[in-house]
C-alpha cells in the first residue's frame, strides 16, 4: 500500500514537472504564442538590432557629455561603461557591424576612459571631440553617414553634480 502511494505521488510530481506544450501561449494575456522557436523569434524581434542599441548609446553619449561639463567624473565613467555594454549587446545581435566598431571599441572607448580617469576637463573636452568624430566615422563605414552626431546643445536630463 505504501509503495503504491509513494509511486502515485512520484508519478503526480513528475507529471506536474513535465514541460508544458511548447505551443502554449505565454506572457500577460498570452501575447507570446507559437512554437518555442517562433516565440524566440518574436522576442528577438522585440530586442531589435543595432538601431535599438544606438538609442541607448545616444542617451549615454549625451549624459556623458553633460557629466564632463559638470566635472562629475564618476557619472561620466558610469555612462561610458553603460554605453560600451549597449554597444556590445548590439554587436552581439548584429555581428556584421563588428568590423566597423572594432576601432571604436578597442581604441576610442579606452581613450575616453583615460580622459575621464584624468579628471581633467581639458582632457575630457579633447577626448570627447575625437570620440564624436569616431562616432561619425563609424556611421560612414556603415553607410549611414547621414547620421551625424555632435555635442548636445541642451540638457534634457536632470542629473547634476551637487
Amino acid at each position: 500500500m505504501r509503495l503504491g502511494i509513494i509511486t502515485f505521488i512520484l508519478a503526480l510530481f513528475i507529471w506536474q514537472c513535465a514541460p508544458a506544450d511548447p505551443s502554449t501561449s505565454v506572457g500577460r494575456d498570452g501575447w507570446l504564442s507559437g512554437t518555442t522557436d517562433e516565440k524566440f523569434e518574436t522576442v528577438t524581434d522585440h530586442f531589435g538590432g543595432f538601431a535599438r542599441a544606438m538609442v541607448e548609446v545616444q542617451y549615454r553619449y549625451v549624459e556623458m557629455f553633460w557629466a564632463g561639463e559638470d566635472e562629475n567624473w564618476d557619472y561620466a565613467a558610469y555612462q561610458l561603461e553603460e554605453m560600451e555594454e549597449a554597444l556590445e549587446d548590439g554587436l552581439q545581435r548584429r555581428p556584421a557591424r563588428a568590423q566597423s566598431a572594432q576601432h571604436f571599441m578597442n581604441v576610442v572607448i579606452p581613450e575616453m576612459e583615460e580622459a575621464i580617469a584624468s579628471r581633467n576637463k581639458e582632457n575630457f573636452d579633447q577626448a570627447f571631440e575625437l570620440f564624436t568624430l569616431q562616432c561619425n566615422s563609424c556611421h560612414a563605414m556603415e553607410q549611414v553617414a547621414f547620421i551625424q552626431v555632435g555635442p548636445p546643445e541642451k540638457r534634457l536630463g536632470s542629473v547634476r553634480l551637487r
